[in-house]
This record gives C-alpha cells, sequence and structure tokens, in this order.
C-alpha cells in the first residue's frame, strides 16, 4: 500500500520560509517521479512542483518557479520541498503525490 506523510508545515509570516518533507513507504521510491501539490480553502487541487526519479529534473508551476525548490533523498525515501518568500495566497494544505495517491497534507499559513 503506498503511503505519504507530509510534515513541516506551520504559520509564517510573509516573507518567511519552511522545509517540508514527505516520507513514502509501500513503493520503490526511487524509481518514480514525485510531485508537491497544493489545495487552498475553496478552491482546486493545484499542481506545484515535480522531481524526477533521479532529482536531476525539476519543474514548477509559474506561481512558485524561483521561490520553491523540490528535492529528494532515495536513500531515505523522502521528497522534500524549500518554500522562500512566502506570499499569503501560498496558503493552503500541501501533499506529496505519486498519482493517483496524494496522501496526507500539512497545513501551510502565512500570515501576518
Amino acid at each position: 500500500e503506498v503511503q505519504l506523510q507530509a510534515s513541516g508545515g506551520g504559520l509564517v509570516h510573509p516573507g518567511g520560509s519552511l522545509r517540508l518533507s514527505c516520507v513514502a513507504s509501500g513503493f520503490s521510491f526511487s524509481t518514480y517521479a514525485m510531485s508537491w501539490v497544493r489545495q487552498a480553502p475553496g478552491k482546486e487541487v493545484e499542481w506545484v512542483a515535480v522531481i524526477n526519479p533521479g532529482g536531476g529534473n525539476t519543474n514548477y508551476a509559474d506561481s512558485v518557479k524561483g521561490r520553491f525548490t523540490i528535492s529528494r533523498d532515495n536513500a531515505k525515501n523522502t521528497l522534500y520541498l524549500e518554500m522562500n518568500s512566502l506570499k499569503p495566497e501560498d496558503t493552503a494544505v500541501y501533499y506529496c503525490a505519486k498519482p493517483p495517491t496524494k496522501g496526507k497534507g500539512t497545513l501551510v499559513t502565512v500570515s501576518s
């Protein structure tokens, strides 16, 4: 059974930073591309970033490009999302995803 557990969310001021982590189990993590997605209150799920199995190729939504960095540690079965220059519109529940599974999310709130 695929299990994805995100953590690291919290309350941060605009302009601040957070690092999210996601521990994966139940599948061969190092052989799959992984993504982060988010869902703001009352809105649809939004794709944020993707990383290839080896970690050498990444892609980002325009809304986070230049501010967020996705990475992975295949030895630890862990996916990361480094978030800098956070804005109130980044407020959402963040999930790591191996489609169609998106696991348990972590709430990020950006507010002064």
